[in-house]
C-alpha cells in the first residue's frame, strides 16, 4: 500500500510526528475553524474541541494508521478505519472535506516542524493522508448506500413518542418517523446521530446507542445529562434534551450507523458477555432487547458497574429481559450498594470469582479508565483480544493512550 521509498521516510520521521501531533492538531483545527467557521456549525462538536479529546483522538488516529502502514505493508488496516468511517457518516461528512482537511493538516505540520519537513517528507506523509482518506471515502460511500442516503444528507425528522426519565440523570426517548414511512433497518449496538440548534443558534450533534429493539419503526435513544467537569463544559446537547424535549415534539435524527455490533444471526450459539459501566449500560440493553424479541438460547452473561442501583440507568429493563432468556445471567457492582440489589457485589468491577463462558464473544462499553481495566482483567483471563469488542462514546481515544 504504502511505497517502499515513502515507507522508509515515514518510519524514520514517525516518531518526531508523533511527538508533535498534539501541537499540529491543536493548530490544525485552530486555523480551519477560523477560517471555516461553518463546519462548527452542524459538523463538530464544540465540547470535544474545548476539552481537547476531538483533537488527541484525530492524533491517535493518524498514528496508529501510520504505524499499521509500516508493520503490515500489503494490508490496509480496514478494521482500524471502519470505526472511523461509521462515525463520519453518522455526522454527514462528505468526500470534499478531505481535501479541506489535507490543506489544513499539512499547513500545521509545516508549522511546527519547519525544516525537518522536506519535499520528500511532506510527499511521504501526503500518501499516507491519502491512503487513509480514499479508505475511508470507500467506506463511507458503502455505508451511505447500505443506509440509502446521499452523503451529507442524512437527516430526517423522528417524533417523540414517549420521554421517561430513567434515573435524575438519564432519560429515553422512545421515537417514530415523523413521515409515516418505515424506519431504516438498524442492528443491535448502533448508535444514531440527533441534531439539534442551540440557543446561539448553532447547529450540534451528538451519537445516542439505540438502547432497545432496533426492529420495528420505534427507535429509543437513552440520554445521561452531562455536567461539566475541569475537562470540559456541561454537555450542550445532552442538557437541552433534558431540558426542553417532551412528547410530542420532533427530532432530527441520522440513519444508525456503528460497527460493534451483535453478530449476525443473532441466535448463534456462541456465548456473550456484555460488560459495561454506567451510561455504557445502553448498547448492552438493546442486545438484550433483541436477544429476547427472537427468543435467542445462547448462553449470555451481563455484567455491569455502577455507583448505586438507584442510578443505574435502566437496571430494572435489564433484569426483565434477563428472565426472558433462558441462559442468561447477570451480576452486578455498586460503589453504593442498596436494597434493591441485595445480591450485587460490592465496590468497581472485578472479575475475580466469576465464571466467563468458554469461547465468548466480549462486548465492552463506560468510561475509558474502566474499560481498559476490564479488558487488561479479560486478558488475564485468557480471553484472546480479537474476541473483545469495545464502544467509545465519543472520539475514540483508545489510540490516544495506553491500552490494558
Amino acid at each position: 500500500m504504502l511505497s517502499a521509498e515513502s515507507a522508509a521516510l515515514v518510519r524514520a520521521t514517525l516518531p518526531v510526528v508523533a511527538e508533535s501531533l498534539d501541537e499540529i492538531t491543536s493548530r490544525f483545527y485552530g486555523a480551519m475553524f477560523r477560517d471555516r467557521p461553518e463546519l462548527l456549525d452542524g459538523m463538530f462538536n464544540r465540547g470535544n474541541q474545548a476539552s481537547g479529546a476531538q483533537r488527541r483522538a484525530l492524533a491517535g488516529s493518524i498514528a496508529a494508521f501510520a504505524t499499521a502502514l509500516l508493520e503490515e505493508p500489503d494490508v490496509r488496516p480496514d478494521a482500524l478505519l471502519s470505526r472511523i468511517a461509521h462515525k463520519h457518516a453518522a455526522v454527514g461528512v462528505t468526500d470534499d472535506q478531505y481535501t479541506i482537511v489535507h490543506k489544513y493538516l499539512f499547513g500545521a505540520i509545516a508549522e511546527v516542524l519547519g525544516e525537518a519537513v522536506t519535499p520528500e517528507v511532506a510527499a511521504a506523509w501526503d500518501e499516507v493522508y491519502w491512503l487513509m482518506a480514499g479508505a475511508l471515502i470507500g467506506q463511507e460511500a458503502r455505508l451511505y448506500q447500505d443506509a440509502g442516503v446521499a452523503p451529507g444528507r442524512i437527516w430526517r425528522q423522528w417524533t417523540v413518542a414517549e420521554r421517561r426519565d430513567e434515573t435524575p440523570d438519564v432519560v429515553s426517548f422512545v421515537v417514530r418517523p415523523a413521515d409515516g414511512e418505515p424506519a431504516p433497518e438498524a442492528r443491535a449496538g448502533q448508535y444514531v446521530s440527533v441534531r439539534v440548534q442551540l440557543p446561539d443558534g448553532v447547529h450540534q450533534l451528538r451519537q445516542y446507542t439505540l438502547s432497545s429493539d432496533p426492529g420495528g419503526d420505534l427507535r429509543r435513544i437513552t440520554v445521561k445529562r452531562v455536567a461539566g467537569t475541569a475537562d470540559g463544559p456541561d454537555g450542550e446537547v445532552s442538557n437541552l434534551l433534558h431540558d426542553t424535549v417532551r412528547t410530542g415534539d420532533e427530532l432530527t435524527l441520522s440513519p444508525p450507523f456503528g460497527d460493534v455490533v451483535l453478530d449476525d444471526p443473532a441466535d448463534a450459539t456462541v456465548p456473550l458477555v456484555l460488560v459495561s459501566a454506567g451510561i455504557g449500560c445502553t448498547p448492552m440493553t438493546g442486545m438484550l432487547a433483541h436477544l429476547a424479541a427472537l427468543g435467542s438460547t445462547r448462553p449470555v452473561l451481563v455484567l455491569h458497574a455502577d455507583r448505586s442501583p438507584a442510578e443505574h440507568a435502566l437496571r430494572t429493563e435489564t433484569r426483565d429481559l434477563g428472565e426472558r432468556l433462558p441462559a442468561a445471567r447477570a451480576v452486578f457492582w455498586y460503589e453504593h450498594p442498596g436494597p434493591e440489589e441485595p445480591a450485587a457485589r460490592v465496590g468497581l468491577m472485578d472479575l475475580d470469582g466469576v465464571e466467563l463462558p468458554d469461547g465468548a464473544t466480549v462486548f465492552l462499553c463506560g468510561p475509558l479508565p474502566f474499560m481498559r481495566d476490564v479488558r487488561g482483567q479479560l486478558l488475564r483471563t485468557g480471553v484472546p483480544a480479537r474476541r473483545i469488542r469495545y464502544e467509545v462514546f465519543g472520539p475514540d481515544l483508545w489510540l490516544a493512550g495506553p491500552s490494558a
